[in-house]
């Protein structure tokens, strides 16, 4: 086995490659990927006939090269877009929603868009029925106050 190796690093390459890929997969932080691309380099490398010390050298090299100038442009590449877009539960806020169940100062349900979401009210008991604006989200919770136009949806 060891001397098969020994005449085939591309194939220890490749399958350091592959584990990279994998790794990335998991954590998604454009790092090893990058160790990935050193890891492609170093089986070019071993194909143009190089030695083994040679492209272990060629497999650091290129991996710091990636790292230090390709992922932070990757990085910034994701991450392209306003500051200010609102995401996830930012984007329900000041949002209608509908009363399915009649909220009090503790419990109540309200849908918002296409989702029901537990909620609570800011300003006293709102009937079921009512349409109500969402003024803040606290964990899993709606809190909800009168919209101007209270007619049901």
């Amino acid at each position: 086995m060891f001397e098969w190796l020994g005449e085939n690093w591309w194939a220890l390459w490749l399958t350091v490659f592959l584990a990279f890929a994998v790794v990335e997969m998991l954590t998604l932080d454009l790092f090893f990927i990058m160790l990935g691309g050193g890891a492609l380099a170093g089986l070019i490398a071993d194909f143009s006939g190089a030695d083994f010390w040679l492209q272990i050298v060629i497999f650091c090299v290129v991996s710091l090269l990636m790292i230090v100038f390709v992922r932070p442009v990757a990085l910034n590449h994701l991450r392209k877009g306003p500051a200010e877009q609102l995401s996830n539960i930012d984007r329900l806020i000041g949002q209608p929603a509908l009363v399915i169940e009649a909220v009090s100062s503790t419990s109540g349900l309200v849908k918002i868009g296409g989702d029901v979401w537990s909620a609570r009210s800011a300003t006293g008991v709102l009937d079921a029925g009512a349409t109500v604006q969402v003024t803040k989200i606290d964990g899993a919770t709606a809190v909800v106050a009168p919209a101007s136009d209270n007619s049901p949806r």
